[in-house]
């Protein structure tokens, strides 16, 4: 096996500018001063990013896919167990898909 030194360099240009964007991105934000409405603002964002990411799934998995999602935001605001919803969302389609077919 030989060694390819233009792709490893590329790589490790790569796992350069990765690893300075996630130190770069925390070392510059600790030096800004946020005011209360951004910080506010800014604890939205995960919930955002995540709900972008799984209704577009459920509404292309039909109605077993938006039952589910419906229970397990029901059962992850009523008891805080992310992990029981997770459970209930995969047993709602799971069951949603053998009834329905």
């Amino acid at each position: 096996m030989t060694v390819n030194f233009e792709v490893l360099l590329i790589i490790l240009g790569m796992a350069l500018v990765t690893y300075a964007t996630r130190w770069a991105g925390p070392w510059l934000m600790s030096r800004v001063k946020l005011s209360r409405r951004v910080e506010i603002w800014l604890g939205y964002l995960p919930g955002t990013i995540l709900i972008s990411l799984v209704v577009p799934d459920l509404l292309k998995s039909g109605l077993a896919g938006i039952v589910a999602g419906f229970a397990s935001l029901v059962v992850a605001r009523l008891s805080g167990n992310l992990f029981l919803a997770l459970l209930v969302g995969i047993i709602t389609v799971w069951a949603g898909r053998s009834l329905v077919g």
